[in-house]
């Protein structure tokens, strides 16, 4: 899972993005409200937590902004603790609002809960290029030819279709695909995307799946 933090205080970002990491979490920091909207907008991300009181952009401003064209999740998390502020940060679509000062253990909880509910959130339906794939007959096609994938594989082609354009690394991959913790002895991450790639790509001129050597796979158009 992966966490996009908008917060100018040094302090409590270097604190947020310590205890989201020892909880598992991948997580980028960003210090003011224009280069948030711009990581938000450009990345895909499973949360964003904001503040309010933000440099060039404000929380208010960025979180408007990205409503009109993302549903990313965002628990807004600011001083500002009067009950109308937390009212306006619901109606224009956060999920959440926290005030500062706050108990992580708490946030970690409002966190958790945000991204279960978020599991029901994804599209039916997802669509990279001339690639298809329909979540709710759990069917893959490519140019009208169906693909036939084990539950893994489509699982796997789920999740790179879902966050196409972000490279993910393998660690990323087997926790959202095999719900383990992933081993640089084990090639179950390699040997899957071998498989897909052979499904998906082989026949085609346009390859979608790339290795990004170093760091993992991304699935993407290129030119």
């Amino acid at each position: 899972m992966r966490i996009l933090i908008v917060e100018d205080e040094t302090k409590t970002g270097s604190h947020l993005q310590k205890g989201l990491a020892e909880a598992g979490f991948s997580t980028d920091w960003v210090r003011d409200g224009a280069a948030g909207l711009r990581q938000a907008t450009a990345c895909a991300y499973d949360l964003i937590v904001l503040d309010v009181m933000l440099p060039a952009l404000d929380g208010w401003s960025l979180l408007a902004t990205l409503r009109q064209t993302h549903a990313t999740p965002v628990l807004m998390l600011t001083a500002r603790d009067d009950i109308a502020d937390k009212i306006m940060g619901l109606e224009m679509g956060a999920d959440d609002y926290m005030a500062k000062p706050f108990d992580f253990d708490e946030l970690l909880a409002r966190i958790r809960t945000i991204l279960r509910r978020g599991k029901g959130r994804d599209p039916a339906f997802l669509k990279v290029a001339d690639l298809e794939l329909d979540l709710m007959r759990r069917k893959a096609t490519r140019q009208g030819n169906t693909i036939v994938l084990t539950s893994k594989e489509f699982s796997l082609l789920w999740l790179l279709m879902r966050r196409a354009g972000e490279v993910l690394p393998r660690s990323i991959i087997a926790s959202q695909v095999w719900d383990i913790n992933f081993s640089s002895d084990t090639n179950i991450v390699d040997s899957a995307v071998r498989r897909v790639r052979a499904k998906v790509d082989d026949i085609y001129p346009l390859k979608l799946i790339h290795t990004v050597r170093g760091m993992g796979y991304v699935l993407e158009a290129r030119d």
